[in-house]
Protein backbone atom coordinates (compact mmCIF):
# COMPACT_ATOMS: atom_id res chain seq x y z
CA UNK A 1 0.00 0.00 0.00
CA UNK A 2 1.34 3.31 -1.04
CA UNK A 3 0.62 6.83 -0.73
CA UNK A 4 0.53 9.97 -3.30
CA UNK A 5 0.34 13.56 -2.31
CA UNK A 6 0.47 16.43 -4.63
CA UNK A 7 1.95 19.75 -5.19
CA UNK A 8 0.91 22.39 -7.41
CA UNK A 9 0.25 26.43 -8.22
CA UNK A 10 -3.41 27.60 -7.41
CA UNK A 11 -3.55 29.19 -11.04
CA UNK A 12 -3.44 25.04 -12.91
CA UNK A 13 -4.97 24.99 -16.70
CA UNK A 14 -7.48 22.09 -16.66
CA UNK A 15 -5.46 20.83 -19.70
CA UNK A 16 -3.20 19.06 -17.38
CA UNK A 17 -6.31 17.15 -16.50
CA UNK A 18 -5.41 14.08 -19.53
CA UNK A 19 -2.04 13.71 -18.26
CA UNK A 20 -2.55 13.61 -14.78
CA UNK A 21 -5.12 10.84 -15.23
CA UNK A 22 -2.61 8.68 -17.07
CA UNK A 23 -0.18 8.83 -14.32
CA UNK A 24 -2.83 8.25 -11.60
CA UNK A 25 -4.08 5.15 -13.41
CA UNK A 26 -0.78 4.15 -13.72
CA UNK A 27 -0.27 4.65 -10.12
CA UNK A 28 -2.81 2.37 -8.98
CA UNK A 29 -2.61 0.04 -11.80
CA UNK A 30 1.03 -0.50 -11.47
CA UNK A 31 3.09 0.79 -8.44
CA UNK A 32 0.38 -0.41 -5.71
CA UNK A 33 -0.80 3.27 -5.06
CA UNK A 34 -4.26 3.22 -3.19
CA UNK A 35 -3.97 6.11 -0.87
CA UNK A 36 -3.93 9.91 -2.01
CA UNK A 37 -3.47 13.51 0.16
CA UNK A 38 -4.96 16.36 -1.72
CA UNK A 39 -5.07 20.18 -0.25
CA UNK A 40 -8.14 21.91 -0.78
CA UNK A 41 -6.32 25.30 -2.45
CA UNK A 42 -6.65 26.04 -5.71
CA UNK A 43 -7.57 24.42 -9.27
CA UNK A 44 -4.97 22.10 -9.16
CA UNK A 45 -6.42 20.89 -5.96
CA UNK A 46 -9.61 21.34 -7.56
CA UNK A 47 -8.66 19.43 -10.58
CA UNK A 48 -6.93 16.40 -8.44
CA UNK A 49 -10.36 16.14 -6.13
CA UNK A 50 -12.78 15.84 -9.18
CA UNK A 51 -10.71 13.27 -11.12
CA UNK A 52 -10.04 10.85 -7.82
CA UNK A 53 -13.50 11.33 -7.24
CA UNK A 54 -14.03 10.34 -11.16
CA UNK A 55 -11.46 7.09 -10.70
CA UNK A 56 -12.93 5.85 -7.04
CA UNK A 57 -16.12 4.36 -9.24
CA UNK A 58 -13.22 2.48 -11.55
CA UNK A 59 -11.32 1.74 -8.44
CA UNK A 60 -13.09 1.40 -5.40
CA UNK A 61 -10.56 0.54 -3.18
CA UNK A 62 -8.64 3.67 -3.38
CA UNK A 63 -9.33 6.24 -0.62
CA UNK A 64 -8.28 9.79 -1.14
CA UNK A 65 -8.14 12.80 1.84
CA UNK A 66 -8.59 16.03 1.96
CA UNK A 67 -6.27 17.96 4.40
CA UNK A 68 -7.24 20.69 6.06
CA UNK A 69 -5.09 23.48 6.63
CA UNK A 70 -7.58 24.99 8.72
CA UNK A 71 -11.36 25.14 9.36
CA UNK A 72 -13.70 26.42 6.30
CA UNK A 73 -15.98 29.43 7.26
CA UNK A 74 -18.54 27.90 5.59
CA UNK A 75 -21.03 26.33 7.29
CA UNK A 76 -22.07 23.75 4.44
CA UNK A 77 -18.72 22.28 3.50
CA UNK A 78 -18.81 18.89 2.99
CA UNK A 79 -16.41 17.16 5.48
CA UNK A 80 -16.65 13.67 4.03
CA UNK A 81 -13.04 12.43 3.26
CA UNK A 82 -11.28 15.14 5.02
CA UNK A 83 -8.56 15.09 7.45
CA UNK A 84 -7.36 18.14 10.04
CA UNK A 85 -3.84 17.30 10.87
CA UNK A 86 -3.35 17.24 15.33
CA UNK A 87 -1.49 20.08 16.08
CA UNK A 88 -2.69 22.11 13.32
CA UNK A 89 -5.04 24.05 15.65
CA UNK A 90 -1.75 25.63 17.69
CA UNK A 91 -0.28 27.01 14.05
CA UNK A 92 -0.64 30.72 13.53
CA UNK A 93 -2.84 30.79 10.39
CA UNK A 94 -0.45 32.04 8.25
CA UNK A 95 1.74 28.72 8.74
CA UNK A 96 -1.27 26.40 8.63
CA UNK A 97 -0.63 25.78 4.54
CA UNK A 98 2.86 24.50 5.39
CA UNK A 99 2.39 22.94 8.37
CA UNK A 100 -0.55 20.78 6.38
CA UNK A 101 1.85 20.57 3.47
CA UNK A 102 5.04 18.94 5.78
CA UNK A 103 2.05 16.26 7.35
CA UNK A 104 1.29 15.13 4.01
CA UNK A 105 4.67 14.91 3.05
CA UNK A 106 5.97 13.11 5.76
CA UNK A 107 2.97 10.54 5.09
CA UNK A 108 3.66 9.88 1.27
CA UNK A 109 5.33 7.49 -1.25
CA UNK A 110 4.60 9.69 -3.97
CA UNK A 111 4.23 13.10 -5.32
CA UNK A 112 2.78 14.67 -8.18
CA UNK A 113 3.77 18.05 -9.40
CA UNK A 114 2.59 21.08 -11.20
CA UNK A 115 5.32 24.16 -11.00
CA UNK A 116 5.76 26.05 -13.73
CA UNK A 117 7.77 28.74 -11.50
CA UNK A 118 10.34 28.05 -8.55
CA UNK A 119 9.04 30.28 -6.06
CA UNK A 120 5.86 29.80 -4.21
CA UNK A 121 4.97 26.91 -1.75
CA UNK A 122 4.10 24.35 -4.63
CA UNK A 123 7.77 24.54 -5.36
CA UNK A 124 9.48 24.76 -2.10
CA UNK A 125 7.79 21.48 -1.17
CA UNK A 126 8.42 19.84 -4.57
CA UNK A 127 12.35 20.57 -3.95
CA UNK A 128 11.45 19.33 -0.07
CA UNK A 129 10.14 16.29 -1.38
CA UNK A 130 13.15 15.94 -3.87
CA UNK A 131 15.54 16.49 -0.68
CA UNK A 132 13.41 13.72 1.42
CA UNK A 133 13.95 10.87 -1.49
CA UNK A 134 9.84 10.97 -2.67
CA UNK A 135 9.46 9.77 -5.77
CA UNK A 136 8.60 12.86 -7.72
CA UNK A 137 6.13 13.03 -10.64
CA UNK A 138 6.26 16.53 -12.76
CA UNK A 139 3.41 17.26 -14.92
Amino acid sequence: MSTCTFFGHRDCPTSIKPKLCKILIDLIENKGVNNFYIGNNGNFDNIVYNLLCELKKQYPYINYNVVLAYLPNNKFYNFENTIYPEGIETVPKRFAIDYRNRFMLNKTDFVIAYVTHSWGGASKFVDLAVKKEKQVIYL
